[in-house]
């Protein structure tokens, strides 16, 4: 499991972080909102806490742009802003679940169980994307279109997931790695058309009614034929 831990309180940012690198949990901790935003767009962890009173921008703003950018990984809210209309605000924002502060390490490692458990079974139902006349099958990582279908590779399911969930979307060659290699990387953005051009093969292959167009100097979008 990877957890993003965004927490100002370095106290109890760094208690945190020693907990769940106990329970075997890899931990990326920051400690402003605009860095804790930056990391959680890459979307490359499983859940992310989020404390409310930070600086630079406060968790129900970062909490706000992570679901405009369609970011749809668990939130767990952290906060000493324990009133209802504060609980209320939060979960009408996009939150998963609340935790008031002081609150136990159990209590909050159940929470955080919860919300892998709840993420998983819904990952279960719901293990295809549509675009076009292709699905993507997420759980065996395939390309399926008018009775064909090919294998993906780790990365190429990563890519087409990221423009099937953002059909309407103009991804940069900076935004796909993020969210595909994750923020520390060493991935050099030419070899991204590498993949991008294997991907395009086996759309064709499955004869698929789109294809990923380039935008000299833009980005990526899916574009119907």
């Amino acid at each position: 499991m990877r957890l993003l831990l965004v927490e100002d309180e370095r106290a109890l940012s760094h208690a945190l972080v020693n907990m769940f690198e106990k329970e075997k949990i890899e931990v990326t901790a920051c400690y402003d909102g605009r860095e804790g935003l930056e990391y959680a767009l890459s979307g490359a962890f499983d859940i992310i806490l989020l404390d409310v009173l930070m600086p630079k921008m406060n968790g129900f703003d970062v909490l706000k742009e992570i679901r405009k950018h369609k970011i749809t990984t668990p939130v767990l809210m952290l906060t000493a802003l324990s009133g209802e209309s504060d609980k209320v605000k939060g979960l009408d924002l996009g939150a998963d679940d609340y935790l008031a502060k002081p609150f136990g390490f159990q209590e909050l490692m159940a929470r955080v169980r919860a919300l892998m458990r709840r993420g998983q079974s819904t990952l279960a139902i719901d293990n295809k994307l549509s675009y076009g006349n292709t699905e993507l099958d997420l759980t065996n990582s395939v390309l399926r279109a008018n009775g064909k279908e090919v294998q993906l590779s780790a990365k190429e399911l990563g890519i087409v997931k990221f423009f099937f969930e953002r059909s309407d979307f103009v991804g940069n060659k900076e935004e796909i790695i993020t969210r595909v290699w994750g923020l520390d990387n060493d991935f050099l953005s030419n070899n991204l058309e590498v993949y991008i051009s294997f991907i395009r093969k086996k759309l064709g292959f499955v004869g698929a009614d789109f294809t990923i167009e380039s935008l000299r100097g833009i980005g990526y979008k899916l574009s119907k034929k």
